[in-house]
């Protein structure tokens, strides 16, 4: 079974704060031309997403650097659920398991395209070095494996982008805004091909494919 665990890109989507706004607009109509045609305006880190070490690294890979299957994941479903907003996950949340990618479920995906979806559990410190010692990719149904900068950011929170630095700069990807992960079993492989950019980031098309049993 097949599982679209993608967000849609739409006209004024949600983004991280000042990231560029997404634009959709109608370029060419049947009526007018023959054919439809819409222009896409977007940052690299639209929607769901994976981030390339270039995103915090100035010599970090691009997604230019990696091979299709590096996007093919064989992925661990963890249950965070049971976290509050702003609150992180603790490193005993880490499987020490043989996958690729651990897919941190939160259930923060109900609040997508709201103010509450900026508040939402993040990757403690401790949980990112977990990450690499594992060399376990990371994948969160929320906007960031960091806590996200918003007036109620509490001041023992970590400061930047440390689950980032920690994951990319040891060869870790990160997926963000991954959503419908309760479709899927607690083992799947995750597909998620970035569009074809030499980028430090790209939109994807998510998907969970069910093992059998």
């Amino acid at each position: 079974m097949h599982v679209d665990l993608t967000h849609s890109v739409e006209n004024g989507m949600q983004t991280y704060p000042d990231d560029p706004p997404v634009v959709i607009r109608s370029h060419a109509t049947h009526e007018e031309h023959g054919a439809r045609v819409s222009a896409l305006e977007c940052g690299s880190h639209t929607g769901t997403h994976v981030d390339a070490p270039a995103h915090i690294d100035s010599d970090g890979n691009t997604l230019e650097a990696y091979p299709l299957e590096r996007f093919v994941f064989d992925a661990v479903r963890v249950d965070c659920r049971d976290l509050g907003a702003r609150e992180p996950i603790p490193a005993s949340r880490i499987p020490d398991v043989d996958a690729d990618l651990v897919a941190c479920w939160t259930g923060w995906d109900v609040h997508w395209g709201t103010e509450r979806y900026l508040e939402h559990p993040y990757l403690s410190p401790t949980a990112a070095e977990a990450c690499v010692e594992r060399r376990l990719d990371v994948a969160v149904d929320t906007l960031n494996p960091d806590p996200t900068p918003t007036v109620t950011a509490g001041a023992d929170e970590p400061d930047g982008f440390v689950a980032h630095h920690t994951l990319l700069g040891n060869g870790q990807l990160i997926l963000e805004n991954i959503t419908n992960l309760e479709a899927v079993g607690d083992r799947f492989e995750l597909r998620a091909y970035p569009l074809a950019l030499d980028s430090d980031g790209a939109p994807v098309r998510a998907v969970g494919v069910t093992y059998m049993e």
